[in-house]
């Protein structure tokens, strides 16, 4: 009785059986009667397809070059005897060879690409790299076509100084630059060869750029000419520490750029410029992954005013300016360290007629808010002279409006901060600054404007606190603190009660400008 279930079960899968048989020899016998092609394809099994679809998705670079690769040169440039050389330090002295600066002995600066002598780049080794220090020799940069008719543009340190510049062109055919126009504070370079419809790279913008858009590099590192590299935007709006550019707000990416990359183009997606490669932060000298480059726009409207006029000119406020300290906030009315601060104004610049102030801050230029002291600089050299613009500061923890009209930049124009002091003499017996002040004759008072009860001269700098601040004879101390001082007896009845270690601010006056100097109390 037990085993009738399992022998149904046996019958059943044996008649399943039979059945799937059956429609496999109808199918058999429908195949042996169709065509022969098809018999063959019953037996032999189809070749797949190739599979062309990658297997991770990832970007492509390839149409970009080909379509902007051949409007992108090569820039040989011949440096005749007793060039300067830029580099991201320029105190280098020319008189003394000996003095160059080894880029190796100069850690994490800014630096342009440089080739350095017997090295890659420099006189001596292998073709590649921008110039460097060298008195003579051949830099080799790399720059892009910016009209059929032969414009180029590349950074001013590839071509600075040279008494011969060629053109590489992707044709492989070689012609001779002339250099309508260079510009250090921007680091643009405006050449000019005799060629017609050439190949041209179109121009964007770097305003809608945000980090972490991918970016195209093409050069020639190292003289491998039409090199590609790729990267992502890193930043924006970044400074340079090299005080002659502080007119650009660096683009910074992570794309490889090396020796040679100087002057090429920095391009988007669409294969349009949108940057000049111009720097790298390294302490080796070579990519560590942080490299800058200029805006185009801020290019173009040098490169406007070089086919103009030869040269460039930039508005000036007339302040120096720096960041907001933590400490600072109190004594500013501040809530948050934003702006730039305002150390000292030049006397009868655009500020000072407009009425800004040592100690004002900054926070909204031209329509624009003000974050950090870097961002100023770029929007007012971006100006013409002579530009109305209007000016937001907060002074006492109350904002002012102004209106500034910009007068033409004079790179010439610094402090004199070289004047020496009068013999140091003990201190003991002076006051807590170590200064010694008389009244101001009437000559200095013409001189700097002043009126018959402004300010006391200081003719002896005692105290070492004040001689490293830059306090020197000549200067006029307007205030100590807030109290505003006539006289001698005025200016050492501010200092009772100043202890020593206590910080004590000044408004000092000399020939150049107003300023605010903080001196530590002896």
């Amino acid at each position: 009785m037990k085993t009738l279930p399992r022998i149904a079960i046996t019958f059943s899968s044996v008649a399943l059986a039979g059945l799937v048989f059956a429609q496999w020899q109808d199918r058999a016998v429908a195949t042996t009667s169709a065509p022969t092609a098809l018999t063959q394809a019953s037996v032999t099994p189809t070749a797949a397809a190739p599979n062309t679809a990658p297997l991770v998705n990832l970007p492509d670079f390839s149409h970009l070059v080909e379509l902007a690769g051949p409007a992108v040169v090569n820039i040989e440039a011949t440096i005749g005897s007793g060039s300067r050389h830029a580099v991201a330090q320029r105190d280098e002295d020319d008189s003394d060879p000996s003095q160059q600066i080894n880029p190796e002995d100069v850690p994490e600066i800014f630096r342009h690409f440089f080739g350095q002598p017997g090295g890659p780049g420099g006189p001596g080794g292998p073709e590649g790299g921008d110039k460097g220090p060298q008195r003579n020799g051949t830099s080799f940069g790399s720059g892009f076509i910016i009209s059929s008719d032969g414009y180029v543009l590349t950074n001013h340190h590839v071509v600075d100084g040279a008494s011969e510049v060629i053109v590489h062109l992707v044709d492989r055919r070689e012609l001779k630059a002339k250099v309508v126009g260079s510009d250090e504070s921007s680091d643009v370079a405006l050449l000019k060869v005799e060629a017609r419809d050439l190949p041209v790279l179109q121009l964007s913008d770097s305003h809608s750029l945000k980090p972490g858009q991918w970016v195209v590099a093409i050069g020639s590192p190292f003289g491998f000419d039409h090199s590609v590299t790729a990267g992502v935007v890193s930043g924006l709006g970044r400074p340079s520490i090299d005080g002659s550019q502080r007119y650009v707000p660096f683009i910074q990416t992570d794309v490889a750029i090396n020796r040679g990359n100087s002057g090429g183009p920095l391009l988007n997606v669409r294969g349009e410029v949108v940057g000049i490669n111009s720097q790298i932060f390294s302490n080796s000298g070579g990519y560590m992954g942080v490299s800058f480059a200029i805006p185009i726009e801020v290019a173009m409207n040098a490169v406007q005013q070089l086919k103009a006029h030869g040269k460039v000119t930039r508005g000036q406020l007339g302040v120096a300016i720096g960041e907001v300290s933590r400490e600072q906030l109190g004594e500013l009315g501040l809530t948050r360290a934003s702006g730039a601060y305002v150390g000292s104004v030049q006397n009868n610049s655009a500020a000072a007629k407009a009425g800004i102030h040592p100690g004002d801050v900054i926070v909204a230029f031209n329509g624009k808010d003000i974050g950090s002291a870097a961002e100023l600089p770029p929007l007012v050299g971006a100006l013409a002279p002579g530009s109305r613009t209007n000016v937001r500061v907060m002074r006492d923890g109350k904002p002012l409006d102004m209106v500034v009209v910009l007068t033409t930049l004079d790179e010439s124009v610094a402090a004199d901060d070289g004047k020496s002091p009068a013999a140091s003499a003990p201190a003991s017996d002076l006051n807590a600054l170590g200064v010694v002040v008389a009244p101001v004759d009437s000559s200095t008072r013409a001189k700097l404007g002043l009126s018959a009860d402004e300010g006391v001269k200081i003719s002896r700098v005692a105290g070492l606190a004040a001689k490293q601040v830059g306090l020197s004879p000549g200067d006029v101390i307007l205030q100590v603190g807030k109290t505003a001082v006539a006289s001698p007896a005025e200016f050492e009845a501010a200092l009772k009660g100043v202890k020593s270690g206590d910080r004590v601010r000044l408004l000092v006056r000399n020939a150049e400008s107003t300023g605010l100097v903080t001196v530590a109390a002896q």
